[in-house]
């Protein structure tokens, strides 16, 4: 099984391949990962020009000895390939799985919203360097190379559930690129932000039209909080349960998904 990897958004950290690429060979011998040369490219702020980015996601998701995209690392600059890159896609990108989260989200929610392959938040490459990161990368390797469904998040409950960082959720509010979410149980969560952001970005959240129907919310780990000054006073569970009576949708409660080394699976419908 070869499964291509390729940086969307910010530069990589060409230190990931050594480790990924040892604890593939050793647990998942069945995995052959392949790391574009992309990955390691420069552009300023991004792993390559934003038409660099584009074209190597796109030869990777057509190419038919592909059978997964694994993204390297999120950062910023997935939204900026999506007008080029979508609708360059072909009938061999529709078989794949694509698999990330944070930035990354833009792409899964564009793939999804078009029903093409099978879009899947989880751990990225670069997950290898976080305390643990064999245990966390190693899930989205089971899932990929054998379907392992330890790796799921384990309060998906059979309901089609998506899910995103809140600050790409609320980037694609208003855009083509957000998918038809009615009857899904959306998993949200946030990393390097103050409170009060958080709580603006749950109001958009709260009062997007294309965000009704929604079966439910739930909130996975929010890391890394700025400090607010004065302190914020109100926890992060009365915030999604007051937003989510707004949005006219039970908040199910917390989700293990986020910016953390316990990060796990969740493909994007039912799993």
């Amino acid at each position: 099984m070869r499964i291509g990897v390729v940086a969307a958004s910010s530069v990589a950290n060409p230190d990931v391949v050594a480790p990924v690429s040892a604890l593939a060979a050793i647990a998942y011998p069945e995995v052959d990962l392949v790391f574009h040369p992309q990955c390691f490219a420069q552009a300023g702020h991004f792993a390559g020009s934003d038409a660099v980015r584009a074209a190597a996601f796109v030869e990777y998701a057509n190419d038919p000895s592909m059978s997964a995209v694994w993204f390297v690392r999120g950062g910023y600059g997935a939204n900026r390939i999506l007008a080029n890159a979508m609708p360059r896609l072909n009938d061999a990108a529709r078989a794949k799985t694509y698999l990330g989260y944070s930035d990354v989200g833009f792409l899964l929610a564009a793939l999804y919203a078009r029903g093409i392959g099978h879009p899947v938040h989880g751990p990225m490459a670069s997950d290898i360097r976080r305390r643990g990161g064999d245990e966390t990368v190693a899930r989205s390797l089971g899932w990929m190379g054998r379907r392992d469904r330890s790796a799921l998040e384990p309060g998906l409950s059979g309901q089609p559930s998506v899910a995103l960082n809140l600050s790409i959720l609320t980037a694609l509010i208003g855009t083509p690129w957000l998918p038809d979410l009615a009857d899904h149980v959306l998993i949200v969560e946030e990393v390097s932000e103050a409170m009060y952001a958080i709580d603006r970005m749950l109001f958009t959240m709260a009062n997007a039209t294309q965000l009704r129907g929604l079966a439910g919310v739930r909130v996975g780990a929010v890391t890394a909080v700025k400090p607010n000054e004065p302190d914020w006073g109100e926890t992060l569970e009365a915030m999604m349960e007051r937003w989510c009576r707004d949005l006219h949708v039970p908040f199910l409660g917390r989700a293990e998904v986020g910016h953390t080394q316990s990060n796990r699976v969740v493909p994007f419908g039912i799993a």
